[in-house]
C-alpha cells in the first residue's frame, strides 16, 4: 500500500468541517480510524459476538479464538517474548494504573522513591501520586534540559537505594521529544531498578521491540494507534507479572473461589477482569495489519518529512514559537501565537476545518515550567501531508489578522 494513498482508507476524510475538507491534525488525542477497523467491528457485532473465556458454544468459542489471536498479533508486534505479557486494559491510563497499584501494593514501603519526570503526562503521574498518598512513599522528577528533553544524566543523579522504579514517556506529547530510554534502562539494570515506559505516543511513531529495549512494562494506547477506543495494552515481563496480585477482581480472573478463600488464574488473566471489550480487541488486529501492510518505516519517514516540513514553515514567522527544541522529535508541534490565546487560535482553525487541541495537554507541570498556562499543537498522524502544513498556516495567518 502507498502511503500516499493512505488517507481515502479513512472514510472521516470525506466529511467536510464548515463546508472545508476535514484537516485532521489531532492525531496525539486520538487517531482517526480506517475503514478495515469499523467494518470489523461492525462485522464482529453482526456475525461473532459473543463474551469470551466462559462458554463453550460456537460463536463463543470463535469469539475467543479472535480475541487470543488478537494477543499472538500484539506480541509479534512488539516483538513480546512471551504472549502471556501481553494484557488488554481499557487504555493506557489503566495500564499505567494497573502497574502503580500491584507493584506498589507488594514492593513498596513509606519513604520508598519513584523517578518520574517534569515531561510526564497526567496519566504517567497521577497513579503514583495515589501511592504517596496511601504508602508515603516519594516522588522525584528528573528536571529537563534547556531543550526540555529528558537526558539519561538527570535520571543517574536521583537514583539511590531507595529508587524502587523509574516510570517516563516515550514521546513527549508537547514537545514531540524522543527519549533516549535504552540509555535510560541499561543505567537502571545496573541497578536492579524496573522501569516504565508510557508509550501512548510512541507506539504509533516508533519500532517497538520489547526484547531489544528490555522496559519491564511498556503502556499503549490503541485508540492512538488507528484502533478503537476504550482499549490499551500493558507488556508486562513475566516474571514481575507473574508476581503481582491481581488490580481488580470479578468473573474471568479466578482460579477457584471458596466461601474462604480465592485462588487467582494466571498471568495474563488475572490482569482482565469481567467482560472484556471483545469487539475492540478483535478490531484492532486491524490496525496491527494496517501498519505492517505499509511497514513502520515508510510511516516514520513519511511523517518526518511532514514535521520537517511543518517546522521550517513555522519558524518563518517570528510571532510563532515551537515549545522545546529536542534533537531527537517526531510528530508533535506545540506552539504558541503572540497575543493569541491556544484556545483562540483552535477556534478560528476549526472554521477553516483545521482541528488542533489547545490546552496544556494534560501536562501541567511541564506548562508550569515554561511559564505558560496553555499551547496549541499541531500532531501528525499518517494521512497528514504537506498540503494539510499549507492549510494550517494560511489559517493561523487568517487568525492574526483576526486579532490585528
Amino acid at each position: 500500500m502507498k502511503i500516499n494513498d493512505i488517507k481515502k482508507e479513512f472514510p472521516i476524510f470525506k466529511k467536510k468541517i464548515n463546508g472545508k475538507p476535514l484537516i485532521y491534525l489531532d492525531s496525539a488525542n486520538s487517531s482517526q480510524k480506517p475503514s478495515t477497523v469499523i467494518n470489523r467491528m461492525s462485522y464482529f457485532y453482526e456475525n461473532e459476538f459473543s463474551n469470551v473465556g466462559r462458554s463453550v458454544h460456537t460463536l463463543a468459542v470463535k469469539a475467543t479464538n479472535k480475541f487470543e489471536e488478537t494477543r499472538d498479533l500484539t506480541q509479534k508486534f512488539i516483538n513480546a517474548k512471551h504472549r502471556e505479557e501481553i494484557v488488554f486494559t481499557k487504555g493506557a491510563t489503566e495500564a499505567i494504573n494497573l502497574v502503580a497499584n500491584s507493584f506498589g501494593e507488594k514492593f513498596l514501603n513509606k519513604d520508598d522513591e519513584i523517578i518520574l519526570t517534569e515531561l510526564e503526562h497526567h496519566s504517567n503521574y497521577v497513579p503514583w501520586h495515589y501511592l504517596r498518598k496511601r504508602k508515603g512513599v516519594r516522588i522525584r522528577f528528573a528536571e529537563l534540559n534547556d531543550r526540555l528533553e529528558i537526558v539519561p544524566d538527570s535520571i543517574s543523579k536521583l537514583i539511590n537505594d531507595k529508587t524502587k522504579i523509574i516510570a517516563l514517556t516515550h514521546l513527549s506529547n508537547v514537545t514531540g521529544g524522543i527519549t533516549p530510554i535504552k540509555k535510560i534502562i541499561d543505567i537502571a539494570k545496573t541497578k536492579k531498578i524496573p522501569v516504565l515506559i508510557d508509550g501512548t505516543q510512541g507506539a504509533p511513531h516508533l519500532k517497538l521491540d520489547m526484547q531489544e529495549l528490555e522496559c519491564d512494562f511498556y503502556a499503549i494506547s490503541c485508540h492512538k494507534l488507528y484502533g478503537p477506543n476504550g482499549l490499551g495494552i500493558l507488556y508486562g515481563k513475566k516474571d514481575w507479572l507473574d508476581q503481582f496480585p491481581p488490580y481488580q477482581g470479578g468473573g474471568g480472573m479466578i482460579d477457584e473461589v471458596k466461601k474462604d478463600n480465592i485462588t487467582f488464574a494466571q498471568s495474563p488473566t488475572k490482569f482482565e477482569a469481567g467482560t472484556m471489550q471483545t469487539a475492540e480487541v478483535v478490531a484492532f488486529s486491524e490496525s496491527i495489519k494496517l501498519i505492517n501492510k505499509i511497514g513502520l518505516k515508510k510511516i516514520s519517514d513519511h511523517e518526518s518529512k511532514i514535521l520537517e516540513y511543518a517546522i521550517t514553515k513555522l519558524q518563518k514567522d517570528n510571532s510563532i514559537k515551537i515549545i522545546g527544541s529536542p534533537k531527537d522529535k517526531a510528530s508533535v508541534i506545540s506552539f504558541t501565537l503572540k497575543d493569541i490565546h491556544p484556545h483562540d487560535i483552535a477556534t478560528i482553525l476549526d472554521d477553516d476545518g483545521v482541528a488542533i487541541r489547545a490546552g496544556h495537554h494534560c501536562c501541567q507541570i511541564l506548562h508550569d515550567k515554561i511559564g505558560v498556562a496553555a499551547t496549541a499543537r499541531a500532531s501528525i498522524g499518517i494521512y497528514n501531508d504537506k498540503e494539510d502544513i499549507d492549510v494550517l498556516i494560511e489559517s493561523i495567518n487568517k487568525c492574526k489578522k483576526v486579532f490585528e
